[in-house]
């Protein structure tokens, strides 16, 4: 007798474990699918910036606290949300989300597009396109997505021709086919570039660097035409995508109070608007 009775007893306190612990988890589950904070992880440039003053309001008045860590560059960015440390971010474009995911067996997605401000060719030591000639030096990111991106505009620009076949989003020195000024082009850290432009006489500028550099977008001597994959988009972990924070920074971004917001602030056409 005493022995059943002391089976039933640690019967009743194992089921009286499995019903706390699936009350604990789905507590758990709720919170994480209907967390109030939101954690940004910002780089110098102008989308956290815009993040910050024109969605991080919208935001807080849905009820939650957005906060923010900085991060010196973007590749530290994408490591600490694909670990989890962060929420999101909001300054990359696909293609470099996409070879982020290549090289580092990363599980990064786009939750919306979001307004982008051109690459382009800015002035260094000539100060007009019609004053190009042989041999120039002109200096482009040597970052994959944004090298690619740099010789996409040599090619707008006439002073370059890309070989047959070649996908643009992925071109690289390699894939030239000819080179009209025989320029010298040289590719290095984008963030190093406006530093070190009195080497060069041209320089291509993605929209964050001209930005973190106070490089005015009126200098542009030509902007590129924005593909779909050069778009900037908000960025999280895939965990992440169908929880209601990540639903509610999709509505931010398409709310007739940002879109205000960005028209107000648009000065010059500064920024490309996704369609």
């Amino acid at each position: 007798m005493k022995k059943k009775t002391l089976r039933n007893l640690i019967i009743l306190i194992a089921a009286i474990a499995i019903i706390v612990l699936a009350i604990f988890s789905f507590g758990k589950h709720s919170s994480s699918n209907n967390k109030k904070e939101i954690l940004v992880g910002t780089s110098p440039g102008p989308y956290s910036d815009l993040f910050l003053k024109g969605i991080k309001p919208i935001l807080e008045k849905e009820g939650y606290k957005v906060k923010s860590k900085s991060f010196s560059d973007l590749l530290n960015a994408d490591i600490a949300l694909n670990e989890g440390d962060i929420d999101l971010n909001v300054d990359q474009h696909t293609a470099y989300m996409k070879n982020f995911n290549s090289e580092k067996n990363g599980k990064l997605v786009a939750l919306t597009t979001i307004p982008t401000v051109p690459t382009g060719i800015y002035p260094a030591n000539k100060k007009s396109l019609k004053d190009v000639e042989n041999g120039d030096k002109i200096a482009i990111p040597n970052d994959p997505s944004n090298t690619a991106r740099a010789y996409r505009l040599l090619v707008k620009a006439g002073w370059i021709t890309l070989k047959k076949g070649v996908n643009p989003i992925k071109a690289t020195s390699k894939d030239i086919a000819t080179n009209k000024y025989n320029l010298k082009i040289t590719e290095m850290d984008s963030s190093t570039i406006p530093r070190a432009k009195s080497d060069f006489d041209y320089i291509v500028l993605p929209g964050s660097i001209a930005y973190s550099a106070k490089i005015s977008s009126k200098k542009m001597l030509l902007a590129e035409n924005v593909v779909h994959d050069y778009l900037l988009v908000a960025v999280t972990n895939k965990k992440n995508s169908n929880k209601k924070w990540a639903k509610d920074v999709i509505k931010a971004y398409h709310s007739k109070q940002f879109k205000s917001y960005v028209k107000k602030h648009n000065k010059s056409n500064y920024w490309v608007m996704p369609k």
